[in-house]
């Protein structure tokens, strides 16, 4: 049986270490690569085509959830699992929208990253034990049945993208290179994005992100 290819984001030097050698004792699992932030990941998704990426939340050059999406659309066939360290319901459900299939609290014993991998591998979603189970089926029902009714669920998924990079203040310029387009696109898109939300002001977009769920106040 092939073993199950993994690549480990987290800007902390001491959890990829404690992954690698987690992940490498299984019979069935192998690290192919390892990255200190966002940016790198994807780079090196692309290039290692990793059947399972494991990514943080908050990383530096670009956070894991738009590190996801990039991902998803480099690596159609490869899935997603977030090791973070907050349980927030909102979070959660930015994960699973990201493309994610498991979420796993960095608390959690070791074997729930195991369970998390594997069960990605096979398609299936796995959450932390210490998160409600509720939450994957609410997620699921309100992203079929509830209509997008408010501003930021009408963003198309580049939209969002380049929204989330603009709060956590990065240039046009940063963003051009995070996600591989030019300034000029960057621009059209945070026009399209004022035009949806009728948002102008940046710290207003701030104030709207940390409303929504999509920023921490408290970080």
């Amino acid at each position: 049986m092939r073993k199950t290819r993994v690549l480990i984001a987290d800007d902390h030097a001491v959890v990829r270490d404690g992954l690698r050698q987690l992940l490498n004792g299984q019979k069935d699992m192998e690290v192919v690569g390892e990255a200190r932030d966002g940016k790198e990941v994807v780079e090196k998704a692309r290039s290692l085509l990793p059947d399972v990426t494991i990514l943080d939340i908050a990383m530096p050059q670009m956070s894991g959830l738009d590190a996801a999406c990039m991902i998803k659309e480099a690596v159609p066939d490869g899935q997603i699992v977030v090791l973070s360290m907050y349980e927030k319901e909102a979070y959660v459900h930015q994960v699973l929208a990201s493309g994610a299939l498991g979420y796993v609290l960095k608390a959690s014993p070791s074997s729930e990253v195991l369970q998390a991998i594997r069960a990605a591998r096979r398609g299936e979603y796995y959450l932390s034990s210490k998160i409600n189970a509720e939450v994957i089926s609410i997620y699921l029902k309100d992203r079929k049945e509830k209509p997008a009714v408010r501003g930021y669920d009408l963003l198309s998924e580049r939209e969002q993208q380049v929204f989330r990079l603009i709060v956590e203040s990065h240039t046009t310029n940063q963003i051009a290179d995070i996600l591989y387009v030019s300034p000029k696109t960057v621009e059209k898109y945070r026009s399209s994005i004022i035009n949806k939300l009728g948002i102008h002001n940046p710290i207003d977009m701030v104030k709207y992100a940390i409303k929504i769920g999509i920023i921490d106040p408290n970080l």
